[in-house]
């Protein structure tokens, strides 16, 4: 979930932290490999939120989404031309051809995890499968910059120049965020660079990192409801996010799911 309020000083994080964080974060990457293995034509959003919060339940934890700032669902589930904080409905189901983008945090033993992706229900474009792949190696090409020494300038420039050489329109109005014992910490992670000077990486720090890549334009729009949030041109968009710290060594990814 991309950051609405203000956020406050960087923390960085010792070894015992990042290790609960870890743990966190796997249980949201097991959440999101259930989701990816069972979306199928005809779902509800709600029914894909009722897994997300049935596993808290099971497993004792807290989903982080649900009750901030007043949202109502454990998942953020965007399907489409929906860009992020998509609010689960039963009315809501899914047909072939969509995409959906399923954003999960957690509050585990007084620590966040938090990842997203967006995933194929049934046979999808061209247009859109180029979209979650580009969208996803953007995602990879930001972390491979999360090194002690960069700066958060070098993350967003490696996003925004991956995209934009494909053709994909970059959010600029929601970005990544620090994250710690608080779901949103500095500093803000931009997907596009600004021109200012950012911060220096330290070895310690946590970083949500999560490209928003649309079809057409960059620009977006938040519905009525207050927090989904789609694309102007209503063309499809695609969301992926890890949870990474920042080592002596090469960038940990923390909600990876090919460990979970």
């Amino acid at each position: 979930m991309s950051p609405s309020v203000p956020v406050r000083s960087i923390v960085v994080k010792n070894a015992d932290e990042i290790a609960l964080m870890y743990e966190a974060n796997q249980h949201v990457a097991a959440v999101l490999k259930t989701l990816m293995s069972v979306v199928d034509v005809g779902q509800t959003t709600w029914e894909l939120d009722k897994i997300a919060e049935d596993y808290c339940k099971k497993n004792k934890m807290r989903p982080a989404f649900k009750g901030y700032n007043g949202f109502p669902g454990c998942l953020c589930v965007s399907v489409n031309e929906e860009v992020v904080h998509g609010i689960p409905s039963r009315k809501k189901k899914l047909k072939k051809g969509d995409i959906v983008s399923v954003d999960f945090g957690v509050e585990y033993r007084g620590y966040y995890g938090d990842s997203a992706v967006t995933i194929p229900v049934g046979q999808i474009s061209a247009e859109a499968k180029k979209l979650l792949q580009v969208t996803d190696e953007s995602l990879h090409r930001g972390i491979a910059q999360a090194v002690a020494g960069n700066r958060i300038s070098d993350i967003s420039k490696a996003v925004q120049q991956h995209a934009e050489a494909h053709g994909f329109g970059v959010v600029r109005q929601f970005v990544g965020h620090g994250i710690g014992s608080d779901l949103h910490e500095a500093p803000e992670i931009p997907n596009f660079y600004s021109g200012e000077r950012s911060p220096r990486l330290l070895p310690g720090m946590v970083l949500a990192i999560e490209p928003m890549l649309n079809v057409g334009t960059a620009n977006v729009k938040v519905l009525r409801d207050g927090w989904t949030v789609v694309t102007a041109d209503h063309r499809f968009s695609a969301h992926f996010e890890h949870t990474v710290a920042v080592t002596e060594e090469a960038p940990r990814v923390l909600s990876s799911r090919e460990i979970a």
